[in-house]
């Protein structure tokens, strides 16, 4: 964007839609520029003053400054109506305060693109295209006495960009308090290009070669910057503003919600990838409490809560204790077995094996069993003497009842006697 009235609006706007271009030159005849505009997503504006030296700068100049302060927030045809009729009036209030001069005014055209949507507020013959599928077309209609004539079939359009008076214009602001805008609202799609001039472009150039620029150059800037040229080696016989701003419809909104998903997906596989690592250690941590095994310490059965394994010089294992158990005293396949370690599924499981392996070594040996296991046999002898004392018991019990018997025989055999 070069020139002295180019200008982007300092008014605070959302993030614009649309990717967009400027440029405005003196041309090469004029020796000042009369054109403002603005370039303030998504509001563009082209203003083309007229009125003779300083008076059409000062017009055009209200006009973008008005406009900027009371344009809507988003596309809205009577809104962007409104600003423009005010800037109208306000370029009216300035001629008769001394500001400029009586008679100053300029044309307008203003445009607001959303998303999908393009709405134009249009007075004079600064006009509005849109690209539209590779054809350009002319959206707004010239407030001029040359489109007049073409309409009413006096003149055709060629004869028109050579008539000596195609400079007259029917309509503009700073002319009538009662004028209105025309309003032009349109539903864009994605790929489409507009295109906002002064007629210092579509005089000197002729659609087909617009439309040829505009297809050829995509980055907006340099397709504005090659249509100022083209106008000025075709001529410039006046001054030359062009906007160019591409139509990305929701495709910014839907990059923004595609990125907002990809961050939403990428932290809910990092919670759940930190989750499963989290979940992992804690089964590990719990496991290796868990199982024990047992191994050789200093030629001893030792007890050690975890796995034998090791992984890159890494121990997953502890010491629970060393037992009373020789290595040496073991069956030879019970030896070479710790030497990689006798896994087991708990560390009272290990204690038990350490027992069996007491025992076992206490009966092959001859030697008294430990403490639990002399208690056993105590237990084993105290039911057998029980047993024998039952069994003499009932021995005492038998003979008693058989000398009983035998004495009563006696008496019986007295008796006998003594009757006899």
């Amino acid at each position: 964007m070069a020139g002295k009235h180019a200008r982007s609006s300092s008014r605070s706007r959302r993030a614009p839609v649309s990717s967009f271009g400027s440029r405005t030159d003196i041309g090469c005849v004029r020796d000042h520029n009369e054109d403002s505009l603005i370039v303030a997503p998504p509001l563009y504006v082209v203003a083309d003053g007229m009125g003779g030296h300083a008076a059409g700068e000062v017009a055009s100049e209200i006009a973008v400054d008005v406009i900027s302060r009371l344009a809507p927030e988003h596309p809205d045809g009577e809104a962007l109506a409104f600003a423009v009729e005010e800037a109208n009036r306000a370029i009216i209030q300035a001629a008769s305060e001394g500001q400029g001069r009586a008679g100053m005014g300029t044309t307008c055209t203003a445009a607001m693109m959303e998303g999908e949507r393009l709405v134009i507020a249009q007075v004079g013959d600064s006009r509005a295209y849109l690209l539209h599928n590779g054809k350009l077309q002319q959206i707004t209609r010239d407030h001029s006495l040359m489109a007049d004539m073409i309409e009413s079939g006096q003149i055709t359009p060629e004869e028109a960009r050579v008539h000596p008076r195609r400079s007259v214009i029917t309509r503009a602001l700073g002319s009538d308090a009662n004028m209105c805008a025309d309003i032009y609202e349109i539903n864009v799609k994605t790929g489409d290009r507009l295109l906002l001039c002064s007629d210092g472009l579509s005089g000197m150039l002729e659609d087909h070669e617009m439309e040829a620029v505009l297809l050829r150059t995509r980055d907006p800037q340099r397709c504005a910057a090659q249509l100022v040229n083209q106008a000025i080696g075709a001529g410039g016989y006046d001054n030359v503003t062009v906007v160019v701003a591409d139509v990305t419809g929701f495709a910014e909104s839907q990059r923004k919600k595609v990125a907002l998903k990809t961050k939403v997906f990428v932290a809910f596989v990092l919670v759940l990838f930190a989750a499963i690592l989290a979940g992992t250690a804690f089964a590990c941590h719990t496991y290796l409490n868990t199982v024990a095994y047992l191994a050789a310490d200093n030629g001893k059965v030792a007890i050690y809560r975890g796995l034998p394994d090791e992984v890159l010089g890494m121990s997953f294992s502890s010491l629970e204790r060393t037992t009373d158990v020789s290595v040496s005293d073991l069956q030879p396949g019970v030896a070479n077995r710790l030497e990689e370690g006798i896994r087991v599924d708990s560390v009272e499981a290990a204690e038990q094996l350490v027992s069996e392996y007491e025992r076992d070594i206490a009966e092959r040996s001859g030697q008294n069993l430990p403490a639990s296991a002399n208690k056993g046999k105590a237990d084993e002898a105290d039911g057998a003497d029980s047993a024998d004392t039952a069994a003499n018991s009932e021995a005492n019990a038998t003979d008693g009842a058989s000398g009983a018997s035998a004495t009563n025989n006696s008496s019986a055999q007295g008796g006998e006697g003594g009757q006899v």
